[in-house]
């Protein structure tokens, strides 16, 4: 196991929303079968790999967790359940989980492309 990076605490919080998604069936008394299966799978999806990336981060599940959350944003209007209670939380939680993906990718990529503790280079003198 790695050591704690700052950036984990953005794994912790997509954690959290696929234990959201896993429960707001039961929760909100979501009826639509294909609704519940989406928010279920997508759920289960997002906690495994927000699990992974908080035990060894890797890129690719940052990568897949953004997707994820595409797919939570889009899957109301592909599945046929838009017309329904269960869109409002495949949106929502699609796009915050998208952006906190989005929002670790660009932290990590920052992190290693952009060194702040080098200071600028002087500037050449002839």
């Amino acid at each position: 196991m790695k050591k704690w990076r700052p950036e984990s605490v953005l794994d912790l919080y997509n954690l959290f929303l696929a234990s959201v998604l896993l429960a707001a069936p039961w929760l909100f008394a979501l009826t639509n079968p294909a609704g519940k299966i989406d928010l279920w799978a997508s759920g289960a999806a997002i906690a495994a790999i927000s699990l992974a990336a908080t035990v060894a981060f890797a890129s690719w599940e940052e990568w897949a967790n953004l997707l994820l959350g595409l797919w939570l944003v889009v899957s109301p209007w592909i599945l046929g359940f838009a017309d329904t209670r269960a869109v409002h939380f495949s949106i929502g939680l699609g796009i915050v989980v998208a952006y906190l993906a989005l929002l670790e990718l660009w932290l990590v990529y920052e992190a290693t492309h952009f060194d702040q503790d080098t200071p600028p280079a002087a500037p050449e003198q002839h």
